[in-house]
């Protein structure tokens, strides 16, 4: 069965990048959430959570994107989190708060299956599975005497992302299964997906034939780069989910997580995966895709020391390549690092804007194919200066009223090359100034 003939085809959300909420947060945030612990302290439940479910809506331009709904109902408040594949439905009273999350018929669940949920419910902190006569569902249930705004975050955090994650786990793992409560799913326009399709041939078309121009001796570490970045890239404009998502991680855990192995024998792992993807028809590839909204971001925030810290170690590498004349693989190691801090880190709303910036100028056939504005000319080799600028104020500029030593820095970056012109970019990353004042 197709489970794309679920979906509701009409598109909400335009061009998601990277995992993750693709949307800007509530501007009153932090005021609800203020709000919420005081209507805490009051003991008045229901207001409590209606502010703090409020601080957690997300927009786009403007609008709100519904990845919350709540309503009334007598003493009670209903709610539905919409994450990914996964939609938590749920209820508060005075004394509880009740959540849960539809995933299969347990009729369907053959004994592997059964396996596997047992075994997550160890793994579990907060919610855990459980059957009722019809459905396999995870649920969470809370007293909310001592259930602080702060507190109920994280057992709503973990109920959200692992049912999404469990979901396209099954899809993956268990071919047969078929999920349920996912007409929240949007279906991609053909035309994105082909779009889509034609260049993830032409990415990997390009890397296997810079790999084959690398000079023959001691080009592991190169390989590796060029390698890791496709797959970083795939993830982050493409957004593949179930089978390509799942299998993509993998190759990567794989690749970092397995000290015995040598760098030699990994990128020929990560080149066999690539030569699948290649060989992956477009009716496959289609079933692969779908938009949603999402709630919570999969990744914990990271410290500004620590990106900084990676962005400096590779433009050492960078620096090294340089020095011993291996031009080839500056570019890719550029697009390398903002590929590889999107996908690993948990960022600042601020980081994360400046960077996907600075990935649609690195790759400027991608996004003109899907409708922007052109920030860079690779025949010309020349850049929208003027554009690139205002997009780095539109991003900094909002923020300013909270963080008052962070400033624009379009105006300091070098527009001399494209090589250049990432290095600028990330030096400037590392200067930005979060200290609130």
């Amino acid at each position: 069965m197709n489970l794309l003939h679920f979906f509701d085809t009409k598109p909400e959300l335009q061009h998601p990048f990277g995992r993750g909420i693709n949307a800007s947060i509530s501007p009153y945030e932090n005021e609800l959430f203020n709000k919420s612990y005081e209507a805490f302290e009051k003991n008045d439940i229901i207001n409590t959570y209606e502010y703090f479910f409020k601080s957690l809506e997300n927009f786009s331009k403007d609008a709100p994107n519904q990845n919350i709904i709540t309503y009334k109902e007598e003493d009670k408040l209903k709610f539905e989190i919409y994450q990914g594949s996964a939609k938590v439905v749920g209820y508060v009273t005075k004394e509880h708060l009740s959540a849960e999350v539809i995933m299969m018929k347990k009729d369907l669940a053959h004994v592997a299956l059964k396996r596997y949920i047992l075994e997550r419910n160890y793994q579990l902190t907060y919610a855990c599975y459980f059957s009722d006569e019809q459905y396999i569902k995870l649920k969470l249930y809370h007293d909310n005497i001592t259930m602080t705004p702060q507190k109920i975050f994280y057992p709503l955090r973990e109920i959200a992302l692992n049912a999404d994650y469990d979901k396209e786990y099954m899809r993956c793992e268990f071919p047969n299964t078929v999920l349920e409560d996912i007409q929240h799913l949007q279906e991609l326009d053909e035309n994105e997906l082909k779009i889509k399709y034609d260049f993830l041939h032409q990415w990997i078309n390009e890397i296997n034939n810079k790999v084959d121009a690398f000079h023959s001796n001691d080009n592991a570490g190169m390989q590796a780069f060029s390698y890791l970045s496709l797959l970083f890239k795939i993830d982050y404009l493409l957004v593949p989910k179930f089978e390509i998502s799942q299998n993509l991680t993998k190759k990567v855990q794989e690749y970092f997580g397995e000290e015995d192995s040598t760098t030699e024998s990994k990128n020929e792992e990560l080149r066999q995966y690539i030569d699948t993807l290649k060989k992956i028809s477009f009716n496959e590839f289609c079933t692969q895709f779908y938009n949603s909204k999402y709630t919570f971001n999969p990744t914990d925030k990271t410290s500004y020391e620590e990106i900084n810290a990676f962005i400096n170690e590779s433009l050492i590498k960078i620096r090294w390549y340089k020095n011993n004349r291996y031009y080839q693989i500056i570019p890719i190691i550029y697009n390398y690092i903002g590929f590889y801090i999107l996908y690993n880190y948990g960022l600042h709303p601020v980081t994360k804007a400046l960077l996907h910036t600075l990935v649609e100028i690195q790759n400027p056939s991608f996004f003109n194919a899907l409708g922007y504005p052109l920030l860079y000319r690779e025949e010309t080799s020349s850049f929208s200066k003027r554009q690139i600028i205002s997009k780095i104020e539109e991003i900094i500029i909002p923020y300013q009223n909270r963080f008052k030593a962070l400033k624009p820095f379009g105006n300091e970056l070098d527009f001399s090359s494209l090589n250049e012109f990432s290095n600028s970019f990330y030096v400037q990353l590392k200067h930005l100034n979060f200290e609130e004042v």
